[in-house]
């Protein structure tokens, strides 16, 4: 079936069956990298993009369902974003795999307001592993970007 989506502030023409995964189509159709298919369930984070502004998982969201919807992969992020700035002051990272729906998942955390103390900052990265264990100096970017 073909999809019109708007992905990273631009529109894009796919075709997908209908119950083909979001991250699927960003990857193999639009070219996007940074939305990973890892755990397939919505469990892990890696697959974080933003539809309206709202952190979802891809991996369990049906392509079709976000048509009419605006798409943010970390790719559609400004250079100069301050939460990706956070990020790279603090050295929030090791290998990188998780980054991508860490920032997304703290953009929303910071522009709702939910990214007050510590512990409401770990509860909301509730949804984003990393596998390195980076999480304290992620925890601290997403704290100074909150600032």
């Amino acid at each position: 079936m073909d999809l019109t989506l708007r992905v990273n502030g631009r529109t894009v023409e796919v075709d997908a069956e209908p119950q083909t995964m979001l991250v699927e189509v960003l990857r193999e159709q639009v070219g996007l990298t940074g939305p990973r298919a890892t755990c397939g369930v919505g469990l892990c984070g890696t697959c974080t993009v933003l539809l309206d502004g709202q952190p979802v998982s891809s991996c369990i969201l049906m392509a079709p369902l976000a048509v009419g919807r605006e798409i943010t992969t970390v790719e559609g992020l400004p250079e100069d974003d301050t939460v990706v700035s956070c990020f790279d002051r603090n050295h929030a990272f090791q290998c990188g795999y998780c980054i991508p729906g860490m920032v997304l998942t703290a953009k929303d955390m910071v522009e709702s307001g939910r990214a007050g103390s510590r512990d409401e900052i770990r509860e909301g990265l509730g949804g984003n592993l990393c596998r390195c264990g980076c999480y304290l100096k992620i925890i601290d970017a997403i704290e100074e970007a909150a600032r």
